[in-house]
């Protein structure tokens, strides 16, 4: 029995970066011994167990075999006689098919040191076509390894993945698992670019596709078009370190103008509903999380309306706050005004523009939620006007601020 430490471990220790999980993979063991040795087993397709101490994972080398389309459609063998050269075979990447022994040697039989140095991303074998998923994890890395480019072979391979339908037998739970990591990556935008560039985006996200090449409205540097800017807020988005549902609502807030009429570029009327369907659309299809789906709306909903805070009357202010559940929820609220803020300076020359809009909403919220609701209801002989008194007397506070400016 021997153990090695495989995958992202040793890469990111070529790299020198920080290494956030150790996986390893066991030679010449069966599940039986591995049990004797107090391991615990938590895979359900092939063996892989827990470090009875450490809590790491510990896989048998294993081979695998494609049996029906997608990234779930493999056979594997699991057993003493495969090789810890067989088990790198089917690794998705060179710098991932390098494993590390107990005395610090290298084992790189498919020369992922040298693809390290080189920053090249390149598939170990042809059975990569086989696995879908690959594609969003090269994508992932794309996105995490800034410096990194993908070897032309690998390119044409992931291109010949979209071309035969394997990218449309993925799940839309992994599709999610794989764009989130992505999203919360240092350079989210390079994701998108490489998926983009090979297909899967027309695929896997159409809405977001149809953006590349549809103008800005004219103020905004319409020579910038619509999916370029959307890529420049996502960036900004992770540069600033916000959550995943800001990140993701900066993705996808503009997907109304990918619907406007060619005719009509680059004005685009009332694109904020149209954003906001689109948003449903895809949070449906990807099954994405509750937090994601809600911010994203809302962002695709009141951007616009954010973005002119200066210029709004008091009583829209208020109904701005209160259809957003600021009241409740007001650190959603400055989720919804960081997004507002990557859109506003995710353009070309406005990166450190001056964006007073979330101040001047964050003075607006404060001054409501001063508002002596349970006094007013107190006060009042008929309940049924109760929330129109809260509304004026809210309306009046946000009135007296803006006049106080």
């Amino acid at each position: 029995m021997k153990v090695y430490v495989v995958g992202g471990a040793v890469r990111d220790e070529l790299l020198q970066r920080p290494v956030q999980d150790r996986d390893h993979v066991v030679v010449g063991s069966t599940p039986e011994e591995m049990l004797a040795k107090g391991f615990r087993p938590v895979g359900k397709d092939f063996p892989v167990f827990l470090h009875p101490q450490s809590n790491e994972e510990y896989a048998l080398a294993r081979t695998e075999r494609k049996t029906a389309p997608g990234y779930a459609g493999f056979s594997f063998h699991a057993s003493p006689d495969v090789t810890l050269e067989e088990d790198l075979a089917r690794r998705d990447l060179t710098i991932n098919a390098i494993a590390r022994a107990d005395d610090g040697s290298l084992i790189d039989p498919y020369n992922g040191q040298q693809d390290i140095a080189d920053r090249i991303f390149r598939h170990v074998g042809p059975a990569f076509v086989e696995d879908p998923v690959r594609i969003l994890r090269i994508a992932r890395f794309a996105a995490r390894f800034t410096d990194f480019s993908i070897a032309p072979e690998t390119r044409a391979l992931m291109s010949e993945m979209v071309g035969n339908g394997e990218v449309d037998a993925l799940v839309p739970e992994r599709v999610w698992q794989e764009l989130a990591k992505g999203l919360m990556e240092a350079s989210p935008s390079r994701m998108f670019a490489v998926l983009r560039e090979c297909g899967a985006l027309q695929r896997l996200l159409p809405e977001l596709d149809r953006l590349f090449g549809v103008p800005q409205r004219a103020e905004y540097h319409p020579e910038i078009d619509t999916g370029v800017h959307v890529m420049m807020v996502l960036d900004t988005a992770a540069r600033r370190g916000h959550a995943l549902p800001v990140r993701f609502a900066a993705l996808l807030h503009d997907l109304g103008k990918g619907t406007t009429p060619r005719e009509e570029w680059p004005r685009h009327i009332a694109h904020e509903m149209r954003s906001v369907k689109l948003v449903e659309t895809v949070s449906a299809r990807l099954k994405v999380p509750a937090e994601c789906r809600d911010l994203a709306v809302l962002v695709a909903r009141y951007h616009g309306d954010i973005h002119r805070a200066a210029e709004l009357r008091a009583d829209t202010i208020v109904r701005l706050l209160e259809r957003s559940d600021a009241l409740r929820r007001p650190q959603r609220f400055e989720q919804l005004l960081q997004a507002c803020a990557a859109d506003f300076n995710g353009r070309q020359g406005w990166e450190e523009k001056p964006y007073a809009s979330p101040a001047l909403l964050l003075r607006a919220l404060a001054a409501v939620q001063s508002v002596p609701a349970a006094a007013i209801a107190k006060s009042c002989n008929d309940p049924a006007q109760i929330p129109e008194r809260i509304h004026a007397a809210r309306i009046a506070v946000v009135a007296s601020l803006k006049s106080a400016n």
